[in-house]
């Protein structure tokens, strides 16, 4: 996340770039992007428990904040602040994610970078007894720090999964070109998705390790995926259980994966030796022989940091069914229909989705607890993706 670069590129380009999708019109219906509020500070990310019409928006200096959205009100006091934490570049208070059983035990969990040291930390608070829209921060609780080299590609992201256990996105560690070789080694925890049990701590640690991680005998027992980059934004499809992973690229390409529902874990998506479908520059690793490429990727300008979102289970026209992503460099947006892990229908989405067309510093998109669709900015506004008929 947070590449810089000028906005460009083609769709002409796109198309030549993905000529391995099905493309085709997917229905006339439109999608669009409507400003629920503006009252943020460099809103990273939105979240909200199973059954709640509130949205939990995670600022990346540490506040987490309740919108809303029916109203568009925002609440003056603070969900949570969270301390100790350092803000800025790829850092600060960067995911969010409720328990599933949050309605009974109020926990939400929470993924920060560290002061002094930079060291990414997963959390754990409780919501206050007495206030359901203020957390207790004398209920905080460290279930699992793993040491950053760089201050880059820190990943950031963390959900349940329909299984019941925490995923938690890491990034490789920073710098350029994995120097330390950490996506590919599976005895490290950073270019990982990462799956523990925090339900039933045991060995000594805060969480378990569950029995079918690939590498729970031997290798870092945390780990269940491989080979990533910068997973910035995944996604659970609350339907299937197909896990989407949106990887931020290096020079070249931006790709999004899926890990399905019912495959084994040890999934390795190729980075360092791959960015996207093609050979790292620089790079002279021997390509792994179970390397797999993405379900989708395409080429830089037409953007430079891909924003992984969510299959929509909401009944909204035009929207239902397709993946929505798009690229924070660019702002631009698009859909897929995903069809057995693989991309089907791309339409760009761009131009319909706001006035402006597309979505300045987008950072992520988000669900409520319904499964309404939402995208943040970085600038400070939430919206609210809706759909509608064709202009």
């Amino acid at each position: 996340m947070h590449a810089r670069s000028s906005r460009g590129g083609k769709w002409t380009a796109f198309v030549a770039a993905l000529g391995f999708l099905v493309l085709a019109s997917d229905g006339t219906a439109s999608v669009r992007a409507r400003v629920v509020s503006a009252e943020f500070d460099s809103p990273i990310f939105a979240t909200a428990p199973a059954g709640d019409s509130r949205l939990f928006v995670a600022e990346q200096g540490g506040k987490i904040r309740i919108l809303n959205p029916a109203t568009h009100r925002v609440n003056r006091a603070p969900f949570l602040v969270v301390e100790n934490i350092l803000s800025g570049g790829e850092r600060g208070l960067l995911g969010l994610a409720f328990d599933p059983a949050f309605a009974t035990n109020g926990y939400f969990y929470v993924n920060v970078t560290r002061s002094p040291d930079g060291a990414t930390e997963i959390r754990r608070y409780r919501v206050s007894a007495a206030n359901p829209n203020r957390a207790d921060p004398a209920s905080e609780t460290l279930i699992l720090r793993y040491a950053q080299p760089f201050p880059n590609h820190n990943g950031g992201w963390l959900g349940f999964g329909p299984d019941g256990f925490l995923y938690i996105s890491s990034g490789d560690g920073g710098s350029g070109n994995d120097p330390n070789n950490n996506a590919q080694n599976t005895n490290a925890l950073l270019g990982k998705i990462l799956r523990i049990d925090v339900a039933h701590p045991s060995g000594g640690r805060a969480y378990g390790i569950p029995t079918d991680n690939p590498f729970a005998a031997g290798g870092a027992p945390e780990v269940w995926d491989y080979g990533l980059r910068n997973p910035w934004r995944c996604s659970f499809d609350r339907e299937t259980g197909d896990l989407w992973i949106g990887d931020v690229g290096q020079d070249a390409r931006e790709e999004v994966d899926v890990h399905r529902a019912g495959q084994a874990g040890g999934r390795n998506y190729g980075w360092r030796v791959f960015e996207g479908r093609i050979p790292t520059s620089g790079i002279s690793d021997p390509a792994p022989p179970n390397a797999i490429r993405p379900v989708l990727d395409y080429p830089h300008p037409i953007g430079e940091a891909v924003i992984g979102g969510y299959v929509c289970r909401f009944p909204v026209r035009g929207l239902k069914g397709l993946y929505i992503f798009g690229d924070e460099v660019s702002g631009r947006v698009w859909t897929f229909r995903p069809v057995n892990g693989r991309a089907t229908h791309l339409q760009e989405r761009t131009a319909q989705i706001t006035r402006q067309g597309g979505i300045p510093f987008l950072s992520s998109f988000a669900e409520d607890g319904f499964g309404r669709l939402y995208a943040v900015s970085l600038a400070g506004k939430i919206y609210r993706i809706v759909g509608g008929p064709s202009r």
